[in-house]
């Protein structure tokens, strides 16, 4: 659809992907120039993918706040925040903001943060 040839596209990035886990959700950075040629970045996947992979549960809660379906560590909440730390856009954030971030999207998903 950009003028991108989707064979090209599609071979690199598994290229660039067999080293990840199969069924882990890869956002990608897709930036189609003008020349028909593309670049691509591979982030982290979602905060709230491991949140729910840590607590082991499928789904967020319906009422968070009122309905806590799962719990969360410290410790899970330090490991998401020193992945995520790594992506360019958050590596300038204090490992402390992050955390507090991580845990309020925790809170809001239904999740009890535990020490």
């Amino acid at each position: 659809p950009l003028g991108v040839n989707m064979m090209d596209f599609c071979k690199e990035f598994n290229a660039r992907t067999t080293n990840l886990v199969p069924d882990v959700p890869v956002p990608v950075e897709l930036r189609a120039l003008e020349n028909r040629t593309f670049e691509f970045k591979t982030k982290s996947p979602p905060t709230s993918w491991f949140l729910k992979r840590c607590a082991k549960i499928n789904k967020a809660s319906a009422e968070p706040g009122r309905k806590i379906i799962g719990q969360v560590n410290v410790r899970h909440i330090y490991e998401i925040a020193k992945i995520k730390q790594q992506e360019t856009i958050m590596s300038y954030l204090p490992l402390e903001s992050l955390c507090r971030t991580i845990a309020g999207s925790a809170r809001s998903m239904g999740l009890e943060v535990v020490k």
